[in-house]
């Protein structure tokens, strides 16, 4: 049976968005090849016509990662009043729903310090996506010049990333919310 064209890449799409969903959820080893692979209903074997080996797969998986949080943060930040984009962007990542959903969430909330222990080759293509993270956020941030606006993303992202890191350990709902209101409501009275 002959595929239409479009097939080979759709069927790929379907793989790394699976395996970003359950990287962001279990870690850099949940993305089992066989998993994602019988998730997209194929085998095993067949993962090679799609990826050069995981650590492709995983490095893939993190960049639909950081596409999905940035295009959520960015489409809150620019549908907020002037001057309020970088508070729009501490609202929602520090929503509750991105907190109990890491397969949505932010991928340094849920990996980094797998991602700090990561295999050194793929290092480099992760700093490229953190800058480019940085780079897709800093016109929302605080500050005038850009050496301002650096400084804050640095304090408001480092913030945020740990709170939600320390939220999703607490295995109390109320003391979760506890933790994200605490640290949004700091971080939006503090800067």
């Amino acid at each position: 049976m002959r595929y239409r064209t479009e097939h080979k890449l759709e069927t790929h799409q379907k793989i790394v968005k699976d395996a970003s969903g359950r990287v962001r959820t279990e870690g850099l080893n949940g993305a089992s090849v066989s998993a994602v692979m019988k998730a997209a209903g194929l085998t095993h074997g067949g993962f090679y016509k799609h990826f050069g080996s995981k650590d492709d797969l995983l490095l893939e998986s993190l960049r639909v990662g950081f596409r999905e949080i940035e295009d959520t943060l960015a489409h809150a930040a620019e549908q907020s009043p002037p001057g309020e984009a970088w508070k729009a962007i501490v609202r929602t990542y520090l929503s509750l729903e991105l907190c109990e959903h890491p397969e949505r969430g932010c991928p340094m909330a849920a990996l980094a310090p797998e991602l700090a222990r990561a295999d050194k080759r793929m290092k480099p293509q992760i700093a490229v996506e953190l800058v480019n993270y940085k780079s897709r956020m800093l016109p929302f941030m605080p500050g005038r010049r850009t050496e301002d606006k650096e400084r804050a993303f640095f304090v408001i992202f480092s913030t945020m990333i740990g709170a939600v890191e320390i939220a999703r350990i607490l295995p109390d709902r109320t003391i979760r919310e506890k933790v994200l209101a605490t640290t949004k409501d700091f971080l939006l009275h503090s800067l």
